[in-house]
């Protein structure tokens, strides 16, 4: 797969620079606020950029390795929870109303039967995963069609005009692939990047781990073959959230991460084209080890701390609204000249 991403231009972050030093504060003093604006500009190649409209992605889909107990929940919630997206009345839409977002969600691989309705967009590719116990959790060209699908619906957003969007998840037992991936691709050992995802206890855990060392086991996935990785021990909405990142950036669109599960699919997206890194922020700091080890790997460091681990796409969304008070700064401030400001005594 090839996917054509634009190179930033550092000359825009050095006049994006200038700009910030010529507004009436003192230098630097707004810190990575000042940092987030300067990546903006030079994402989108402008040195006055705009956020015209946002939309976060909720990416659903189903996972055989339930069968093993490393959910705290029941495989049925997945679709249960689609339901309630739907409706309005789950974490995301509650944030996606206050900070302005269209939210839509994504069947790319729920174990059920939606109908067409508004809100929802079915481009099921499988009905939920193989158990990667017992051998791969997909085959690879429905790895690659996850992957196309999130890319393509990138590219609508741009056809759409929007300028920022948030990759959500909805998937029970989801944090389990996303952290076989996470393990495989960083060569980290799955103890250093197990969580507890929606909370299971210490028998859980412990399935957790035996359930993702015996996948890795028995697929022997290849961590310098990304899709073969999402293929063996991924997940439908995984590859179609690294699919989403490719396509956005393609398209210059900036992307807010939220948690694991993101993360992983920024992983993949990134071992693709590494110069997808340069079109992402990181949302927020999860209460999942496996996604710090990507933000470091990455080198992003996360908007906000809140001590999350819902997914959906909710800390990407508030962290959202940092980002645009970022813009708002950089563009609406006046300069020293403007407000007739006496500049700092050299």
């Amino acid at each position: 797969m090839r996917f054509v991403v634009p190179s930033i231009d550092e000359k825009l972050f050095q006049l994006a620079d200038e700009r910030l030093a010529s507004l009436t504060k003192p230098l630097g003093s707004l810190g990575r606020l000042e940092e987030i604006a300067k990546r903006l500009v030079a994402q989108k190649n402008q040195l006055f950029p705009s956020i015209r409209k946002k939309a976060v992605f909720v990416f659903a889909g189903d996972h055989g390795v339930t069968e093993e107990g490393v959910s705290a929940y029941p495989r049925d919630v997945t679709y249960q929870m689609v339901y309630n997206f739907l409706r309005g009345k789950a974490a995301v839409n509650v944030l996606s109303r206050f900070a302005g977002f269209d939210c839509i969600v994504v069947d790319v691989g729920v174990d059920y039967d939606f109908e067409e309705r508004e809100g929802l967009l079915i481009r099921k590719v499988l009905k939920g995963t193989r158990n990667f116990t017992k051998g791969p959790a997909m085959d690879r060209e429905s790895a690659e069609r996850c992957i196309q699908i999130g890319r393509e619906l990138a590219h609508m957003c741009g056809d759409k005009e929007y300028d920022l969007v948030v990759p959500g998840d909805m998937g029970i037992g989801n944090t389990t692939p996303s952290t076989a991936i996470i393990s495989v691709i960083l060569d980290l050992p799955v103890k250093e990047v197990v969580g507890r995802g929606t909370g299971i206890d210490e028998k859980g855990l412990k399935r957790k781990i035996s359930a993702i060392e015996e996948g890795i086991n028995v697929n022997r996935p290849r961590k310098e073959d990304p899709i073969d990785v999402l293929s063996k021990v991924g997940g439908a909405e995984i590859g179609a959230i690294a699919g989403f990142i490719l396509g956005a950036a393609e398209r210059r669109i900036a992307v807010v991460l939220d948690g694991l599960i993101s993360c992983a699919g920024a992983l993949i997206a990134a071992k693709l084209e590494p110069k997808v890194v340069e079109f992402l922020f990181a949302g927020h700091r999860s209460e999942e080890k496996g996604q710090w080890a990507v933000l470091s790997e990455l080198g992003l460091q996360p908007i906000l701390d809140l001590n999350m681990r819902l997914g959906e796409g909710t800390g990407g969304v508030l962290a959202s609204l940092v980002i645009e008070a970022s813009l708002r700064l950089y563009r609406e401030m006046a300069t020293f000249e403007e407000a007739s400001v006496s500049k700092k005594i050299e």
